[in-house]
């Protein structure tokens, strides 16, 4: 009698710290998922915030994305931009990005490039560390731009893109141009197409006013330009 009231009384425990278990378990929420991989192959990673918000995409070329800005995505102007790792910002705005692409081409020729870079708020790209090679010319720097106080015209850099080559766009592509439209280079620190190591320093009109460069044979130059481009002045080593 005494054996089976110990029993009934053990039982009703149990049952008390099972349902005070369960109920606990229940109010916390299910334990977040983590799994473990040695080796993944997938086409597209779309890193997000809790509440959803876009962060980061990690794409091969066929599934990239077009231009995101605050959530929204719209065509990318080129079409395509290829593999690579696209970076957003808080409001899931694009805000640079990482791209590289390499092939040789059925007429034996190389082309391709890397390409990383940041961007101003609604934006381009403000600070790039890019390199391009095609038809056996390379050339790689580290670049600045300044670009305007308004948000990116995505309309007219996709209007442009589709003019067919040809002097309307060309026209069109020098409006912009002059007027600083999608900004201004500032700083060039590389190497050119001609071989040449150089530092170009311009004004706020994009103008160059200082040319730093080493030419393939060794020759170096400091060159001061006026804002036609035409030399004021030129500092050369002096030869003994």
């Amino acid at each position: 009698m005494n054996t089976n009231r110990l029993l009934t009384l053990y039982s009703g425990v149990l049952t008390a710290a099972c349902a005070i278990a369960v109920a606990t378990s229940a109010g916390a929420g299910p334990a977040p998922a983590k799994a473990a991989f040695d080796e993944i192959d997938v086409k597209r990673i779309n890193i997000r915030e809790d509440d959803g918000t876009i962060r980061m995409i990690v794409s091969n070329t066929s599934r990239s994305p077009g231009i995101i800005m605050h959530g929204k995505e719209r065509p990318h102007p080129s079409g395509n931009r290829g593999a690579g790792i696209i970076f957003y910002n808080n409001e899931g705005s694009e805000n640079g990005g990482l791209t590289f692409s390499g092939q040789k081409g059925p007429d034996g020729k190389v082309s391709g490039g890397g390409h990383l870079s940041f961007d101003q708020y609604e934006q381009d790209q403000v600070i790039q560390l890019t390199q391009s090679e095609y038809d056996g010319r390379r050339w790689a720097a580290m670049v600045v731009n300044d670009r305007p106080d308004a948000a990116l015209d995505f309309d007219m850099a996709e209007r442009i893109s589709k003019m067919p080559e040809g002097p309307e766009r060309t026209a069109a592509l020098q409006k912009v141009q002059a007027d600083g439209t999608f900004g201004r280079q500032r700083l060039y620190v590389g190497k050119t197409r001609d071989r040449e190591s150089a530092v170009m320093l311009n004004d706020a009109m994009g103008r160059p006013r200082i040319m730093m460069k080493v030419t393939p044979d060794g020759k170096a130059s400091i060159d001061f330009l006026d804002d036609k481009g035409g030399v004021i002045r030129s500092v050369t080593p002096d030869v003994k």
